[in-house]
């Protein structure tokens, strides 16, 4: 079954309002170019109306890197996905690594971030992965079956609105990648147990992007796989420069 390819920016806690407005209207003048491929920007919080504004009119998506798993209440600092769809997100990332591992943020939040923000109307991607430890030591695809099960609060009438971004903890922002061969490996996995969760047909069709250190030179062979649908991309999203060859090798 064909699915749309999909690029993801996530600029984590970088760029200043001037350069995230400047790099939305880049992507957005380089994407009128690529109609074929689906594209999202994950901007800071802070940014995301600047970003908005910049990208109106255009087909790109704009995304926020996270949320918090209740719609309102006593939650100082943390941000609702209500508040997001407000401000004009369209789909939140949950899960990456850098908030598992960093911030300690465990699967049960993760369910209930699913759970909330695809109640709020919004778009999920759900970032899954192993750590070096955990690959080298034979548990990858145990890792990803434990870290989907974050979709089992999904309905079937939703699972158009999901997600999956395969990141390798080992290879985010170290500059390893995933041989394309091991990537289509988690990636066929990660299939597999989407169609345990939601079913043959939703897990025929939900894109699952690959996250890890993706650049220009890697991009093409990687999303060449079978069931690599896109790439999630960190660092060489900060620039038209880099993140323009990436859109290019997903719709080649």
């Amino acid at each position: 079954m064909s699915r749309t390819p999909y690029i993801a920016g996530n600029w984590k806690m970088h760029l200043t309002k001037r350069k995230a407005s400047s790099l939305a209207r880049d992507v957005a003048e380089f994407q009128g170019e690529n109609p074929a491929c689906k594209v999202a920007v994950f901007p800071t919080f802070l940014h995301l109306d600047y970003v908005r504004r910049n990208l109106k009119g255009s087909n790109v998506i704009l995304g926020a890197q996270n949320c918090y798993g209740k719609k309102e209440g006593a939650y100082t600092g943390e941000i609702s996905p209500y508040m997001l769809r407000d401000m004009g997100v369209k789909v939140v990332l949950i899960g990456h690594s850098e908030r598992r591992h960093i911030f300690g943020e465990t699967d049960t939040m993760m369910s209930d971030k699913v759970k909330i923000t695809l109640r709020a109307k919004l778009d999920v991607m759900l970032c899954v992965g192993e750590t070096l430890e955990e690959r080298e030591s034979g548990k990858t695809f145990a890792v990803l079956a434990r870290q989907l099960r974050a979709l089992k609060v999904v309905k079937t009438s939703q699972a158009e609105r999901v997600s999956v971004a395969y990141e390798p903890v080992w290879a985010i922002g170290t500059g390893k990648t995933a041989t394309p061969a091991m990537a289509q490996e988690a990636h066929a996995e990660c299939r597999r147990l989407l169609g345990d969760i939601l079913g043959a047909q939703a897990a025929a069709t939900i894109p699952i992007l690959y996250g890890g250190s993706v650049k220009a030179g890697n991009a093409a062979e990687l999303l060449s796989q079978t069931d690599v649908d896109g790439a999630l991309v960190g660092g060489a999203s900060l620039s038209i420069h880099d993140f323009g060859p990436i859109i290019d090798a997903a719709t080649a």
